[in-house]
């Protein structure tokens, strides 16, 4: 691989790994904002043993993607250094506005938030939490806002004498229509993969202590105690099948019930939104939607294509096997009889319009289409949670079998993997462009601001980014096994002894006082 595939191949593994725990910090935020909410109205301590011990999760996942994200930043001057000149006059403002006010919210006042337990009024402690969600969701806003205008630049003119774009408009950098509807997407993703977590946890707390009472009412009728499982839970140790069902009732039953709706609700916000963007990217960037399909040839009222075979990445090679008549074209712009434009008719306009010939200007057809069908498959995890889980707790009912307490935990990775998926198939789709020609904007010269991918990269040599590339994998790698260790032992820890207690503004108890950790 030349030195362009190596640092695209960078960019995308740290990217993506930085990525699994951005959804959760920012979908985990609010929801820790209504628990603390809910307690503070109510006073049940239930919901306070709920806030600290999501709350701990929590703060894990932001630690670990602060550490991930860092690196992202660094990587447009060591790897990027031609694209960040061409874009530093627009591409800087949302990027300096997502460190200076979302960042400094967030990190500021998540201080507040862990150690003002009984120290703030309770007040002003809850509101902490609340601006901590703010922050998270204005930080992925800016990064949104950046991202759209690589995706499609407004806001901007072409400078003759720097030979690059000068900002014009912030205005209209910041509300870039593709920025209006990418953002809810994100948020709405991210709140199903934090509301899908807290329901996994919870349905399996339910199934572990369904099945330890039942072992515990069992080894009572037999007099025979060995037959009760171990556990390295707190809240398990020493409790009586009441206890347990208690536990369920009280506690994870309502929590586990408020993140199923929630991803109900979320669920139902990705399919509008993404029906949005499927629209705007008809508009904006025709062939990522056609490389999406593999349609290689321009069609009046569109097939949407559910499995293709044969050579993938070659118009030539590929077969649609099973295809929805007329729903591409429907997606579109919600027409049945909508022309939607191939590959190859594309391609041709481009090397025309941009007076390039011999470039090519599709991106991966195999990447396209199966990473936007991954997208929408491994969300179903999340589907599944939700429609198991809302069955099981109907009517008050608070038994989880075991079977289904697993079933719930297997799914946990998919919206970490849906997320993935798409960002993949968005930042892929769009190659060979970094920043993607404006064709739809009707003043001036409409194809003067863009960038291709291999005029961006730093002039290193391929062994250089060869040892970064390396390097970052390997940091990363056990980063995610320090992350994954340190959350699987809290959620299997459950909530701690002090977790239930209210905070105590005379009292030096740090445990109650402070969201603490012991490693």
């Amino acid at each position: 691989m030349d030195v362009v595939d190596i640092s695209r191949w960078q960019f995308g593994i740290t990217t993506v790994y930085h990525f699994i725990l951005v959804p959760l910090t920012i979908g985990l935020a609010p929801l820790i904002a209504v628990m603390q909410t809910i307690w503070h109205r109510t006073g049940n301590e239930q919901w306070l043993r709920a806030t600290k011990f999501f709350g701990k999760i929590f703060l894990i996942n932001f630690a670990l993607g602060v550490a991930t994200g860092i690196v992202q930043e660094f990587q447009f001057g060591m790897n990027w250094s031609e694209y960040s000149r061409y874009v530093a006059d627009v591409f800087g403002a949302p990027l300096a506005l997502e460190g200076l006010m979302a960042f400094f919210l967030e990190s500021t006042f998540i201080g507040l938030w862990i150690f003002g337990w009984g120290r703030l009024p309770r007040r002003i402690h809850l509101a902490s939490i609340w601006m901590v969600a703010i922050g998270v969701n204005l930080s992925a806003y800016f990064i949104i806002a950046a991202n759209s205008w690589m995706q499609h630049p407004v806001g901007a003119e072409w400078d003759t004498e720097r030979g690059r774009p000068r900002m014009n408009n912030i205005v209209a950098v910041l509300t870039n229509n593709t920025t209006l509807v990418a953002f809810p997407h994100v948020i709405m993703g991210a709140l199903l993969t934090a509301s899908t977590v807290v329901a996994v946890i919870g349905l399996w707390w339910m199934a572990r202590n369904t099945f330890r009472a039942n072992k515990l009412e069992e080894a009572a009728k037999l007099g025979d105690d060995s037959i009760v499982p171990h556990t390295d839970s707190p809240s398990q140790i020493g409790a009586s099948p009441a206890d347990l069902r208690r536990d369920n009732a009280t506690l994870w039953r309502p929590v586990s019930l408020l993140a199923l709706w929630v991803v109900i609700g979320s669920g139902l916000g990705l399919f509008i939104t993404g029906d949005m963007q499927a629209q705007l990217m008809f508009k904006q960037q025709p062939m990522k939607m056609a490389a999406a399909e593999s349609l290689c040839e321009t069609e009046t009222g569109a097939p949407f294509s559910v499995l293709s075979i044969g050579r993938q990445n070659n118009c030539d090679g590929i077969e649609h096997v099973i295809a929805i008549p007329n729903m591409l074209s429907f997606l579109a712009d919600h027409r049945f009889d909508t022309e939607v434009k191939g590959v190859n008719e594309l391609q041709k306009q481009y090397q025309e319009a941009l007076n390039m010939p011999g470039q090519n200007f599709a991106p991966n057809l195999f990447v396209t289409y199966w990473s936007f069908r991954a997208m929408i498959t491994w969300a179903l995890g999340s589907v599944v949670v939700a429609i198991g889980g809302l069955w099981f707790l109907r009517r008050k009912r608070t038994d989880v079998p075991t079977w289904f307490g697993k079933l719930a935990l297997w799914m946990l990775p998919t919206p970490f993997l849906a997320n993935a998926s798409g960002w993949i198939f968005t930042e892929m789709g769009r190659q060979p462009w970094v920043v993607v020609p404006n064709w739809a904007d009707p003043d001036g010269n409409p194809l003067q601001i863009h960038m291709l991918v291999q005029d961006g990269v730093s002039n290193h040599t391929s062994p250089a980014v060869w040892t970064t590339l390396i390097g970052f994998t390997l940091l990363y790698g056990a980063l995610g096994v320090v992350w994954f260790y340190l959350e699987r032992r809290y959620v299997i820890q459950g909530p701690g002894d002090k977790d239930g207690v209210a905070p105590d503004p005379g009292s030096d108890d740090d445990d109650a006082n402070e969201l603490s950790f012991a490693y």
